[in-house]
């Protein structure tokens, strides 16, 4: 028996399992809602496609190998292993209050610096790749990556100076004095940020993916020179087959990150709120559709839950409702339809919402 769930208005048929990559946290700032928002929205489509009899097999990483994670553990005078455990400690520690659920696999980048080193070799064998003084980087004009950003949240990533082309992502580089380093053919050095997580997703899940789950930021130049490095040494095209790119949070309309200092931590929400009311506020909206979060928002998420389980509680006979809520949300992941059956229509089609989103 076939399913299918559409993303975007493209549908993804499956036959009985599914592979999701999703690109996790670097563990020094977290949890904030920015985090939050990628990591449930991916849990809620494994719920989904598992309701369907879909057996999903999920992999979300760790970066644990990073310059800007580096650069907060000296702050803190730190090892850069123990300082990412202790952030590592308090992400699960968050997404567990959430409702999401643990992934299949969890890599660390650190534990696949070899994988980056197999996979720096093979883009040099295919002939994709150069080297420069110790550093790999993917030639892009020869694996016709778009490197063209429009998106405003893209992701800024300094460009090499070794790079023969300002669109050329590095693969492999050598480390500075200070910093942690592992041995290769070109020297010791450390992985570029796009290869750590092209190594890893192809080492646990193969060559290629059914879905790839990021925040909007991460669509490129994350997931495009990931794609691009993983396409270049298996030959097997697309990587992902569907990609769900979830829509940015922002504070007064500036992306919530570090940098801007506008974080809001999912652990002092906590303090105030029930989680499911958390979960729901970051929910209760098209996936794809960045949004500000607003005074009185969490408040109100909370009051919409308890009508929820208000509707749950009403005997309502039929099945309909229910099939109808699981319908919304395998067209792409329409939670507020579903939410606005389940709260019209009560019964089983509040209790089949409450389920699938993992609100209860």
């Amino acid at each position: 028996m076939t399913s299918r769930l559409a993303l975007a208005g493209e549908p993804l048929p499956l036959v009985g399992r599914a592979r999701a990559y999703v690109c996790g946290i670097t563990p020094y700032d977290t949890t904030h809602l920015g985090h939050a928002s990628t990591f449930v929205w991916a849990d809620v489509a494994t719920r989904v496609l598992r309701r369907i009899g879909i057996e999903v097999e999920t992999c979300r990483n760790i970066t644990d190998v990073d310059d800007v994670l580096d650069a907060a553990a000296e702050r803190a005078g730190r090892r850069f292993d123990s300082f990412a455990a202790v952030g590592q400690f308090r992400f699960d520690r968050d997404m567990a209050a959430l409702g999401v659920r643990p992934p299949t696999h969890q890599p660390r980048a650190h534990n696949h610096v070899a994988d980056v080193v197999r996979l720096a070799a093979a883009l040099l064998e295919r002939g994709v790749a150069y080297e420069r003084d110790g550093e790999i980087l993917l030639r892009a004009s020869a694996v016709g990556l778009d490197v063209v950003a429009t998106d405003p949240d893209a992701s800024e990533v300094p460009v090499s100076a070794r790079a023969e082309d300002p669109h050329d992502p590095t693969v492999w580089r050598p480390a500075t004095a200070g910093e942690a380093a592992w041995p290769s053919p070109w020297g010791d050095g450390r992985p570029g940020w796009h290869a750590e997580c092209a190594a890893m997703a192809l080492s646990v899940l193969g060559p290629a993916v059914d879905l790839h789950v990021g925040g909007a930021d991460l669509r490129h130049p994350h997931h495009r020179c990931m794609a691009a490095m993983a396409e270049a040494v298996t030959g097997v095209h697309p990587f992902a087959r569907a990609r769900l790119h979830v829509g940015t949070v922002r504070v007064d309309g500036a992306k919530m990150a570090k940098s801007a200092g506008n974080l809001v931590l999912v652990a002092d929400l906590l303090e105030t709120h029930p989680a499911a009311a958390v979960r729901l506020l970051l929910l209760d909206r098209p996936w794809a559709q960045a949004w500000d979060i607003a005074p009185g928002a969490l408040d109100a998420a909370a009051g919409r839950l308890e009508r929820l389980f208000a509707a749950a509680a009403r005997h309502v006979d039929g099945d309909a409702a229910a099939d109808a809520v699981v319908a919304a949300l395998l067209d792409d992941l329409d939670v507020p339809s579903a939410l606005a059956i389940a709260e019209s229509e009560g019964g089983e089609a509040a209790r089949t919402a409450l389920s699938v989103l993992g609100l209860a």
